[in-house]
């Protein structure tokens, strides 16, 4: 073997080439199927049949209507109803994760409690996510043990309908579901924080929640905005969840997507798709205005 080639060998693969696999996944399971959903977005189509043609006719028939100021159309107040849901499971699984993460990094002191506390977080994830939503239905349906419960305490003289099929029950399930994708990047980001830190903090004098405030939520910013990202995109495309918990009567639009979809409507879906693409696109690039998550990571 010559001295060149056991100098090349020792060098390894040139850089290229060790990222050429990653590229090729990359190209055809994410690149190009973007590029064909906005291709066919483009399409026309009739009751029968996709037409290979350009044309903005889907675009324009989703804003349809949309022109007139004095009340909302239908795809404005499809992404109200998709913006609100999402906001609300935004906000109550950034308070709860935050609180759970910050109890396991900061209260638990030894590390096999930590694992042990952060693998029940994980328990529901050991079965489907219509499971889990199912399980809802026995304890708040109009027969349910909630309804059960507030009746039997004279609380309430009927049924409570507003617990189930409802907006209520959408945000819950979501929070139900998505939690964990928010407890494990706070998490994460908690367990790098240096505690002198925080006994600097204590010691120069601030109180238990100005530490937190001034000292732990600046440096959970990276986890808490990868939370959010997770969180966002997978609430703003769901329609299986809006679908089951709010009794097929919520609209979304990742719900009208699946509804298009079912009745062959690929180049109406495929317009929509791209909307709520660019919609959650401006969304995290936003977030990440907010801290450079590469270089904190």
């Amino acid at each position: 073997m010559s001295a060149s080639l056991k100098k090349l060998l020792s060098r390894g693969a040139p850089a290229w080439l060790q990222a050429g696999p990653y590229a090729l996944v990359f190209v055809l399971f994410f690149i190009l199927p973007l590029v064909l959903i906005v291709a066919v977005s483009f399409w026309d189509a009739t009751e029968y049949e996709m037409i290979p043609a350009f044309t903005p006719k889907n675009y324009l028939a989703i804003f349809e209507g949309c022109s007139n100021a004095s009340d909302l159309c239908v795809t404005l107040k499809t992404y109200y109803s998709t913006l609100k849901f999402c906001f609300l499971a935004w906000f109550f699984t950034l308070v709860i994760g935050f609180t759970v993460a910050y109890f396991l990094a900061f209260h638990v002191r030894t590390t096999a409690m930590q694992t042990v506390l952060f693998l029940l977080c994980t328990i529901p994830f050991w079965t489907s996510n219509v499971i889990r939503m199912i399980s809802w239905v026995p304890l708040l349906g109009r027969n349910g043990l909630i309804n059960d419960f507030l009746m039997h305490t004279h609380l309430v003289s009927q049924p409570q309908d507003w617990l189930l099929f409802s907006s209520f029950s959408v945000v819950l399930a979501f929070i139900h579901l998505f939690t964990i994708f928010m407890i494990v990047p706070i998490f994460n980001s908690m367990m790098r924080i240096d505690r002198s830190l925080l006994e600097a903090a204590l010691d120069a004098g601030a109180t238990p929640w100005q530490t937190l405030w001034n000292v732990i939520v600046p440096l959970s910013r990276t986890g808490i905005i990868i939370g959010s990202i997770f969180v966002i995109t997978i609430v703003m495309g769901d329609f299986v969840t809006i679908g089951v918990m709010g009794g097929q009567q919520i609209a979304s639009v990742g719900k009208i997507i699946q509804v298009q979809t079912s009745y062959l409507q690929f180049p109406l879906a495929a317009a929509n798709a791209v909307i709520l693409l660019l919609v959650v696109l401006m969304i995290i690039w936003a977030l990440t205005r907010l801290v450079d998550i590469r270089k904190e990571l």
